[in-house]
């Protein structure tokens, strides 16, 4: 008998987990419960069955974000049944947006954005 991955969670580090936890909320849609810690350090935010956890840095030189190390890389890719829908609401919320809806030359059609730390998030519909 084998286990089964129930669910998973990307973690991103931040420099402020409440406005992190907040513009993932008021941009993107998400949402979340409570917030960790005394001042809050750590939150986890959920849409649609998919969670991202943040973690507060004390020093935001800390922070990181992929494409300062590789190219155009993402922070986190998430696959959506309508990326349309997806972008118009993120534009009309005010969600800072890296890159705009266009199909990617490896048959998926996809739009970025940025949260408070420049992690770029990407959001992606596959072609059929």
């Amino acid at each position: 008998m084998t286990g089964k991955i129930v669910g998973q969670a990307g973690v991103l580090l931040v420099a402020d987990v409440v406005k992190a936890a907040n513009y993932y909320r008021d941009k993107l849609g998400f949402q979340y419960d409570r917030l960790w810690g005394d001042p809050p350090n750590f939150a986890i935010v959920q849409r649609d069955g998919c969670s991202v956890m943040l973690s507060q840095v004390e020093d935001a030189a800390k922070v990181v974000p992929n494409w300062t190390v590789v190219d155009k890389m993402w922070d986190l890719y998430f696959w959506v049944d309508d990326v349309d829908a997806i972008y118009a609401e993120m534009q009309a919320s005010g969600a800072i947006i890296d890159y705009t809806l266009g199909v990617k030359n490896y048959g998926v059609k996809e739009f970025g954005v940025q949260d408070l730390d420049d992690h770029d998030i990407a959001f992606g519909q596959i072609l059929e």
